[in-house]
């Protein structure tokens, strides 16, 4: 029963996300959405207002409604990872959310890196929630790369502007 339990979690909250995606495209007629208001919405579920355990930071960056959805997604596969395994699965553990546009190579960078949780080792096998975040990010021409650093995983995820921008993702 667990397992089904699991799974009727994973899907509630992927179906949460893509809500919430939803949502910030409807207050922008479906065009486009700010990248810190895809973050933000993304890991409020998951955020304590009392003691914060994101830090995000970036440049204000408007990405178009065909990507909004495959970052959220894969936002929140980061998110709910995290809380079951990674850096807030305790309470002193923490994430950073960064990006930056590189204007001369016209490349987003995003990385999420987890640090004060515990020691981290790669899985043994490859999740659902793994595979969807390198699909994401595929999808978007863009390359994932996933660190399981000792001191905390590490997601970066470095995709051309054009992927972002155009009013269709493919």
């Amino acid at each position: 029963m667990a397992g089904a339990e699991h799974a009727q979690h994973a899907i509630e909250g992927r179906l949460l996300a893509l809500g919430r995606a939803h949502d910030l495209l409807l207050q922008a007629r479906w065009t486009s959405a700010d990248l810190s208001k895809i973050v933000r919405g993304a890991t409020e579920a998951f955020e304590d207002p009392d003691a914060p355990k994101f830090s995000i930071q970036g440049p204000d960056f408007r990405i178009a409604s065909g990507a909004v959805i495959a970052i959220a997604m894969t936002l929140n596969e980061l998110c709910t990872n995290t809380t079951k395994f990674g850096a807030l699965s305790i309470p002193n553990g923490r994430v950073d959310i960064a990006w930056a546009v590189d204007d001369p190579a016209q490349r987003l960078r995003l990385t999420w890196t987890e640090r004060d949780g515990p020691a981290v080792q790669p899985p043994a096998r490859q999740s659902f929630g793994t595979r969807l975040i390198e699909t994401l990010g595929r999808q978007l021409k863009g390359s994932v790369l996933l660190t399981y650093e000792p001191t905390g995983f590490v997601y970066a995820f470095d995709v051309p502007l054009a992927s972002l921008t155009s009013p269709v993702a493919e």
